[in-house]
């Protein structure tokens, strides 16, 4: 027992030590990234400090250049079919595409998408907006970093032809856009906002959703709290974004205070991939 034990703890010890080398160049939907985020000036910060205005337009700075230059080439490798992948890159791959595969389960379960209106918040190279246009449904697909609209376009062209007329994409942050939509889906974008300012987008997403919201994010726990103080200690030679992962009841209150109540949940793990999927319906 005491073998296995000692093992155990060997064989996690060294993920995370391979985790923390990898955590800074693949962090924008690496969930172990912890709740304890880097702060204004590169410490251990307290949550007053990453909520405030500057922080958070410091966020939104970094994360439009990082998804603009390298991290745009990086992602864009990790959501393809690649081989230049390395094994934690695979692995968010494997844990993403499993994310997308149950939003489009949830879709289908619910009967035909043909003809709903579907806002893809945050969708990068349109892994979840591709397919829901070829299931029928009238896509709005944006993403802050224009390097992936346009290759989300360029995906939906190719794999869509004339449906490809079904998405319209466009460059965007969350607090720029506007419409109403029958459904809302933001995957694994709530990683790069602070808890106040995820409540304001929460708030913000369902107010453009006649029906359902649909969103994913990294969740806060002891594990990977210690997973990102362990990342800290290994800080890699590429430019990223912070990390923040939130509290399901968190995430709940904001989507209850904005006149919506969840109806079905996911979570998906792997090895380096973590995100917990809530759907939630307007409140009748």
């Amino acid at each position: 027992e005491n073998i296995s034990k000692a093992m155990n703890l060997i064989r996690l010890t060294r993920e995370i030590i391979f985790l923390s080398l990898l955590l800074r160049p693949v962090v924008s939907f690496l969930a172990p990234a912890g709740s304890v985020a880097l702060g204004c000036g590169g410490k251990l910060a307290k949550p007053l400090c990453l909520s405030s205005p500057q922080t958070v337009d410091k966020d939104k700075e970094e994360v439009t250049e990082y998804f603009n230059n390298s991290g745009f080439e990086r992602w864009n490798k990790i959501y393809s079919e690649s081989e230049e992948v390395n094994k934690v890159q695979r692995d968010i791959r494997d844990g993403h595409a499993v994310t997308i595969e149950k939003v489009l389960k949830w879709v289908d379960d619910d009967g035909s998408a043909k003809g709903l209106t579907i806002c893809d918040a945050g969708c990068g190279v349109g892994s979840l907006s591709i397919p829901l246009a070829q299931r029928g449904a009238t896509v709005e697909a944006s993403d802050i970093s224009s390097a992936m609209t346009a290759e989300a376009e360029r995906r939906s062209k190719e794999i869509l032809g004339n449906d490809s007329k079904n998405i319209r994409f466009k460059t965007s942050d969350l607090e720029s856009l506007s419409g109403n939509f029958h459904t809302v889906c933001c995957i694994d974008v709530m990683i790069h906002y602070p808890t106040q300012k995820m409540s304001d987008m929460v708030d913000k997403l369902c107010g453009m959703a006649e029906q359902r919201v649909i969103l994913s994010f990294a969740p806060d726990t002891w594990y990977y709290t210690l997973l990102k103080k362990f990342g800290s200690l290994f800080p890699g030679p590429s430019k990223t974004t912070r990390a923040y992962l939130h509290r399901e009841d968190d995430v709940v209150k904001a989507l209850e205070e904005a006149g919506f109540e969840v109806k079905r949940t996911e979570f998906t793990g792997t090895n380096f991939y973590f995100s917990n999927l809530l759907e939630a319906t307007r409140k009748q």
